[in-house]
């Protein structure tokens, strides 16, 4: 039985993917911001909810990052498989706390701090699996990083693969130094989850009425991730790009220069 932690697990394509691995007979770890979600999701592991348990956490700053990873260690002298499916939508310019653009620290840097944070348990893994979920993002070298990590004025559209990007290289940079980790990217897809309840009234619209037509299940969606935390035959680091299509992978090859460079940034601003 494995230790697999869910960040963001609570609702959408995280909690697909905790109930298809609680129903392996794994033990599951939950994590979200609202405690009144973590509270139904446990109820709807029914019978066997023993084996899930529920952590409520902010991971859009650094103590919120820093507050869940202590009460983690604290509970549990190892963890199998890391999953991040947590993700925030924003096309405004805001910042959190730490002076960051939420887009940014939720979707990229939270995921760098939590894993650093949580490797001494990942370590006692046989094979440990970290798997990190973004919008379609093939690793490629030709997006522009001199944005990285300020993203002043922030613009969705101009800095939305930057961000994304980062989990590729994070993926890279942990195959590299971690020896017997298993570090993946997956495309979550077009899947509708409760992500779209703060996009622009246009998206919105236009996903009621194209949904039926656009979206991928959550069972699909999810599907790749149970598979990357259920197997060991696959390569790493790798992208999977397909959601449903296990097979279909791309290997991770980034410049190594551009790698080094945006691991420096993300220690330096979480000193992790």
């Amino acid at each position: 039985m494995k230790t697999i932690l869910i960040a963001g697990g609570n609702s959408g394509i995280g909690l697909q993917a905790a109930r298809d691995l609680h129903a392996d007979g794994h033990r599951v770890v939950l994590m979200g911001r609202d405690p009144r979600k973590g509270e139904a999701a446990l109820a709807s592991f029914g019978n066997h909810a023993d084996r899930a348990s529920f952590v409520a956490a902010d991971l859009s700053t650094h103590d919120g990052v820093r507050d869940a990873a202590r009460r983690i260690l604290d509970r549990h002298d190892g963890i199998d498989a890391l999953v991040h499916s947590t993700g925030v939508l924003t096309l405004q310019e805001s910042r959190t706390t730490d002076g960051l653009h939420p887009f940014f620290a939720v979707n990229y840097l939270s995921r760098y701090h939590l894993t650093q944070l949580l490797l001494p348990v990942l370590r006692q893994a046989e094979r440990p699996v970290v798997v990190m979920m973004t919008a379609a993002i093939p690793p490629t070298d030709d997006t522009d990083l001199a944005r990285f990590p300020e993203f002043t004025a922030f613009n969705f559209g101009r800095d939305r693969k930057a961000v994304q990007l980062g989990n590729h290289h994070y993926a890279a940079h942990l195959t590299g130094t971690e020896p017997g980790l298993a570090a993946a990217v997956v495309n979550a897809g077009a899947a509708k989850t409760d992500i779209m309840r703060i996009a622009p009234w246009y998206m919105r619209a236009g996903t009621k009425i194209l949904g039926p037509l656009i979206f991928d299940s959550v069972e699909t969606s999810a599907h790749n991730v149970v598979e990357a935390v259920r197997r060991d035959d696959w390569q790493t680091p790798v992208y999977w790009g397909k959601p449903g299509r296990f097979e279909q992978r791309t290997p991770i090859v980034l410049d190594t220069t551009d790698t080094r460079r945006l691991m420096d940034v993300s220690r330096t601003l979480t000193g992790a």
